[in-house]
C-alpha cells in the first residue's frame, strides 16, 4: 500500500471520527439527562416507599406487643417482633445483593464499539 493511500485512509477515519465526536457528545447529554431523570424518579420513589413501609410495620409491631400486654407472652412477642425485623433486614440486604447493577451510559457505549468495529473494518 502507497503512503498516498495510507493518508488518504488515515484522512477519512478522522474525518469520521471528527464528525461522530459531535454525534457522541449529543448522545452523551441525552443520555446523562435520561439517566438523572430516572436516578431522580427511582430514589423519590424508593424513599416514599421506604418511609410508608417503615410507618406501617412500626405501628403494626407496636399493635402485635399491645395486643400481648397483658399476657404472660409480652416478652416472647417483643422478641419475636425483633427476629422478624432481623429476618427481613437480611432478606432485604441478600436481595440487593443479588440484583444486577444498572448500566449508565449503554448507548454510547455500544454506539463507540460499532464506530470501533467499523474503523478496524476499513484500516483492514
Amino acid at each position: 500500500m502507497s503512503i498516498h493511500s495510507r493518508v488518504s485512509q488515515w484522512r477519512n477515519v478522522a474525518r469520521f471520527c471528527s464528525s461522530r465526536a459531535v454525534d457522541y457528545a449529543e448522545l452523551l447529554a441525552l443520555e446523562l439527562d435520561e439517566a438523572k431523570a430516572r436516578l431522580v424518579r427511582e430514589v423519590i420513589a424508593m424513599v416514599v416507599l421506604a418511609v410508608a413501609a417503615m410507618f406501617t410495620l412500626s405501628f403494626l409491631c407496636v399493635a402485635i406487643i399491645v395486643s400481648a400486654w397483658n399476657t404472660p407472652y409480652v416478652v416472647a412477642v417483643a422478641w419475636g417482633v425483633a427476629a422478624a425485623w432481623l429476618l427481613i433486614s437480611i432478606a432485604t440486604f441478600a436481595m440487593m445483593k443479588t440484583q444486577k447493577p444498572a448500566e449508565p451510559l449503554h448507548v454510547l457505549r455500544d454506539e463507540m464499539s460499532s464506530d470501533l468495529e467499523a474503523l478496524k473494518d476499513a484500516l483492514k
